[in-house]
């Protein structure tokens, strides 16, 4: 099959600058093309890369992007503008069209739009209306399908399906639980509404001498970060706690090594619509940390509380006091860190690229026999 996926305007691929979505479909990317499909792959233009080339058995097209801005009307704008130049490097002879824009879906001409699949990465607002010429919407996550099925009519609930997000990676090393340190990590975006207010005060109420809190990601804007004064606000809270922030680190073999040594993690997102999957906790879990979670349910396709993780209540008063609480116990029973971490591993197998990328192709055969 001849396979184009349009990426979004705001991070180049590969990956340089992080990005959920854009990490997981360049890895599909190299998937598809180890199992003998064509790839075209339309991103944002990026210094060092050409603007036409093939890396790897992908075929590379870059049109100019933007950086992101504050605006999430002037986002939108800029989003467009994007797609305009994007839409006309499709080659009319692709079969498969993968979105990762807003515009790109009602852009697309109608012959193009039946062999469109959209990947909703995010709740959707209203849009998915406008969506339904196109041949799959394909959702992340259990809620993320049931949001976009809330703005459907019933008669286009075929279109949706459900196939979540795959590991970055192919983890086939085995963890060595005893080289692990004392330490509890978060990566991810540093923003408001990851919750990181509610894992710094956890972590400052545990006087657990020889741990260590480290908070690993982007916090400038432009990256999808709250910004400077944002991360002032939490260092100020951090003060007398043995709390480490860490400059955003993008290239995956140096991110595996740190989540290899961390013992504990925390994804501790308040973001009700904004969240709606959670890579970093599956990398996490993939590692063999002991994964705790905040009560979003998009983390309840993967991780089960008390089987392969532990998930707090984060909209609680007392939301603190029970982080903290499960901190503790972890810290206090070793072998619990280890019996958690080691139930999450077989998302190893169950997120895999090579597992996600046949259920993606087997859609993309569904789509081809129906155009």
């Amino acid at each position: 099959m001849k396979i184009t996926i349009v990426q979004g305007a705001f991070f180049p691929v590969p990956p340089l600058l992080g990005g959920a979505v854009e990490k997981m479909w360049y890895g599909l990317a190299k998937e598809f093309v180890n199992k003998g499909h064509e790839v075209n792959y339309i991103s944002k233009s990026y210094k060092g890369f050409l603007d036409v080339e093939n890396d790897g058995g992908i075929n590379h097209i870059r049109v100019k992007g933007y950086k992101v801005p504050s605006s999430g009307i002037f986002l939108k704008v800029l989003d467009f503008f994007y797609t305009l130049k994007a839409v006309r490097k499709i080659s009319k002879s692709t079969d498969i069209i993968v979105s990762n824009t807003f515009w790109l879906p009602i852009l697309l001409p109608s012959n193009q739009k039946k062999k469109c699949m959209i990947d909703v990465a995010r709740m959707p607002k209203g849009q998915m209306k406008f969506y339904t010429k196109s041949a799959r919407l394909r959702a992340n996550s259990s809620p993320v399908a049931k949001a976009i099925k809330d703005e459907i009519k019933k008669e286009y609930f075929d279109k949706v399906v459900m196939i979540p997000n795959t590991l970055p990676f192919r983890n086939s090393k085995t963890i060595d639980f005893s080289k692990k340190e004392k330490t509890i990590l978060y990566t991810g975006r540093i923003h408001p509404e990851k919750g990181l207010d509610i894992l710094i005060e956890a972590f400052a109420a545990l006087d657990a001498k020889g741990w260590q809190l480290l908070i690993v990601g982007p916090y400038s804007t432009e990256t999808g970060g709250g910004g400077e004064s944002y991360l002032h606000e939490l260092k100020v809270l951090a003060i007398n706690s043995n709390v480490r922030f860490l400059e955003p680190v993008f290239d995956i073999e140096k991110l595996n090594e740190i989540y290899a040594k961390a013992s504990i993690f925390v994804y501790p997102s308040v973001a009700e619509q904004g969240e709606t999957f959670g890579v970093s906790p599956l990398e996490a879990m993939s590692w063999g940390c002991a994964t705790i979670v905040s009560n979003l349910d998009c983390f309840k396709d993967f991780l089960i509380h008390e089987k392969n993780g532990l998930c707090f209540d984060h909209r609680v008063e007392n939301r603190v006091e029970i982080l903290n609480g499960y901190l503790r116990d972890l810290i206090e029973n070793p072998n619990r860190i280890n019996d958690l971490a080691r139930a999450g591993l077989m998302v190893n197998e169950t997120h895999s690229n090579e597992k996600l990328a046949a259920e993606f192709l087997n859609e993309f055969e569904s789509i081809k026999i129906k155009q």
